[in-house]
């Protein structure tokens, strides 16, 4: 199995010693400047892999969306095998395909899994929650069955991330389509908009764009969940762009997604929280983001897709719109002042990538107990267009970032998303198989050093005798909970 090591490497994941002579009988000083990390790839050949969770017997589930498989991987030795192929779901080029998936909090006696994906109904193309069993004896997932169906789907902004909750709830993370921008800015975006009573009896699903949905494993609509407009339904929390990331973290829940050209956002979601889109991103500031709403704009599909603002439609400021349930974010990377220029010749046709942002895809929870000390109590966020991962310090009652964001591991790939191992020692990427990035040198190109690939960055302890001993002081203590949240 191909163990090559990854061509490029973070100034986080070296080491740089440093003779201090401090007069003629001082002695040499080695100083850490960094925590010393290795990397390697431990498989390529994956088909644009979206989500990877640790299943039983301490490997790594990882689903394709473009090869429409689940596959169950070796960290040890790559060695990979395939759990399931779906056949159903329909892919395209971003953000459409065989997206997240879960284990059922009682996995190790029902066997049940659950998974998302995109799929065609006649011409229309829709979002759906589907439950297998898992066949341990075999290898092989089977029997499933549709829990949830009907979300609307295209061609931009999936979301997709599926998570169990410590309430036993399943959370699905639903983008609201890209509608408003590029190609589909003449669409309405419905972020903001909320289930009518009607709606939910018809199970019209058409108002779940844009939201974090919450339902019972069975697919049904929680007891418990928020009553929004008089209107209780599988929506939890609302005004959402692309959130691609969701984490149980000591109880609660947290949330990355996409901005526009500024603001994404780390959040705390709560239930029945409005968290601003598209009328705010990020704070209620006034500052480089405001609203247009493209569908309002006469003959809209007339205008060229470049021009940033539309004729006959202003602009709408953030601090116009005031909402009680309004819920601001923990981090936004990054927010940036009115009159900021997004123009930049360096990159081209591939202006985006130099806006002010990071396109965070996924994140997870590094212990506070863990054996790296400098990462304890921090949420690790992957970034797309980067090819990095960001370190957020939590507080105390890890409820707000706290200190200096940190970025780590750059290489020239997209980062799909990021997966700490339960012995804290071991962060795993996987990566995109394909997408523009910045490399390097932080300039535009369309190639993936390791594309379709899972990536580990292993800690290897720091020391100052050859005697030390780096076993991992957690490992006894740690053992992989197929599907389990952290809670």
């Amino acid at each position: 199995m191909l163990r090559k090591k990854i061509i490029a490497f973070s100034l986080f994941a070296a080491l740089l010693f440093l003779a201090l002579p401090m007069s003629s009988s001082a002695q040499d000083v080695a100083i850490q400047t960094a925590e010393p990390f290795a990397a390697k790839v431990v498989l390529t050949g994956l088909e644009s892999p979206w989500s990877m969770i640790w299943g039983p017997g301490g490997k790594l589930w990882i689903t394709e969306r473009q090869g429409k498989r689940v596959v169950q991987v070796d960290p040890a030795d790559g060695k990979k095998s395939v759990l399931l192929e779906v056949a159903d779901a329909k892919i395209g080029p971003q953000h459409e395909g065989l997206l997240g998936l879960a284990l059922a909090p009682d996995f190790d006696k029902s066997g049940l899994v659950y998974l998302n994906y995109t799929y065609l109904d006649g011409e229309k193309e829709l979002h759906k929650v589907v439950r297998y069993k898992y066949d341990s004896a075999a290898g092989k997932l089977g029997e499933p069955s549709d829990i949830l169906t009907g979300i609307p789907a295209g061609s931009d902004h999936q979301g997709g991330r599926l998570v169990f909750g410590p309430d036993g709830m399943l959370y699905l993370s639903k983008g609201e389509l890209g509608h408003n921008q590029g190609a589909n800015r003449c669409l309405k975006n419905e972020a903001q908009r909320l289930p009518t009573e009607a709606e939910v009896k018809a199970s019209d699903r058409s108002a779940y764009v844009g939201k974090i949905l919450r339902m019972k494993p069975d697919g049904s609509i929680p007891d418990d969940n928020p009553v929004l407009n008089g209107v209780k339904s599988h929506v939890f929390t609302y005004g959402h762009r692309n959130p691609q990331g969701l984490k149980w973290i000591n109880g609660q829940l947290f949330g990355v997604e996409q901005g526009p050209s500024t603001d994404d956002e780390l959040n705390l979601l709560v239930s029945g929280g409005n968290y601003g889109w598209p009328l705010i991103a990020g704070y209620p500031d006034d500052q480089a983001y405001a609203f247009i709403d493209w569908s309002a704009v006469a003959d809209c599909s007339k205008v060229p897709g470049d021009a940033y603002l539309p004729p006959d439609q202003p602009s709408v400021k953030e601090t116009s719109w005031d909402r009680k349930d309004f819920k601001e974010p923990v981090r936004t990377f990054f927010t940036m002042p009115s009159g900021y220029s997004f123009a930049d010749p360096k990159f081209g046709a591939l202006a985006y990538l130099g806006w002010a942002t990071i396109a965070p895809s996924s994140l997870d929870y590094y212990p506070a107990d863990g054996p790296i000390e400098a990462w304890r109590n921090s949420i690790i966020i992957s970034s797309l267009k980067n090819g990095a991962l960001y370190r957020v310090p939590l507080s105390g009652d890890v409820k707000q970032a706290q200190g200096d964001v940190v970025k780590y591991f750059h290489t020239a790939n997209r980062y799909r998303q990021v997966l700490v191992s339960p012995d804290g020692r071991s962060i795993y990427v996987i990566t995109d198989s394909t997408g523009n990035l910045l490399d390097e040198n932080g300039l535009p190109t369309q190639t993936s050093r390791n594309p379709g690939s899972l990536l580990v960055f292993e800690y290897k302890g720091w020391c100052f005798s050859n005697s030390c001993d780096f076993s991992a002081s957690r490992a006894a203590k740690a053992s992989v909970v197929p599907g389990r949240p952290t809670s």
